[in-house]
């Protein structure tokens, strides 16, 4: 017992150590990853449903040709940003932003996001919700760059019932 004692305590030394570097890559590469595919048309899953929501918020002014090379530039931009970890407090405003925009279409297009709001979402609902992750990964990510991560004794942490 008192080997895989030391087993775990190794592993969770090694997560402590590399965890938040780890997410910080891992956000980067699926905004990067998500962001290039926007470059070219019709490959990414999210570009009608995004191409209208800017139409939206633009209030026409961004058209639908430009709509997706100014997304992906600025998914991409994110994506360097989180994997390179240069400019990360600049980096997690251009996510929030980007995010604020991202979860504009459950409000505006309920019935393409959801088949019962709020309760049952459609695929592209459950692509959108799902950024509720990445939103709450650049808090701890901005908090860990900025050592404002402290780690409480754990005597001292509430029990979740």
């Amino acid at each position: 017992m008192d080997k895989f004692k030391k087993i775990e305590e190794r592993i969770i030394s090694w997560m402590a150590v590399n965890g938040i570097y780890m997410l910080r890559i891992s956000v980067g590469i699926i905004f990067f990853w998500f962001g290039f595919q926007k470059f070219f048309p019709g490959i990414s899953s999210a570009e009608d449903i995004a191409t209208r929501t800017i139409d939206v918020l633009s209030f026409g002014i961004v058209q639908a040709p430009y709509s997706m090379p100014i997304l992906a530039t600025w998914e991409s931009l994110i994506g360097l940003g989180f994997i390179t970890g240069k400019y990360l407090r600049t980096t997690v405003i251009l996510l929030y932003l980007q995010m604020a925009g991202t979860i504009f279409p459950l409000f505006v297009f309920p019935d393409e996001t959801f088949y019962m709001v709020p309760l049952v979402p459609t695929i592209e609902g459950q692509y959108i919700l799902k950024n509720i992750i990445l939103i709450t990964a650049a808090m701890v990510i901005l908090a860990w760059d900025q050592g404002r991560i402290i780690a409480k004794d754990k005597n001292d942490r509430k029990k979740v019932a």
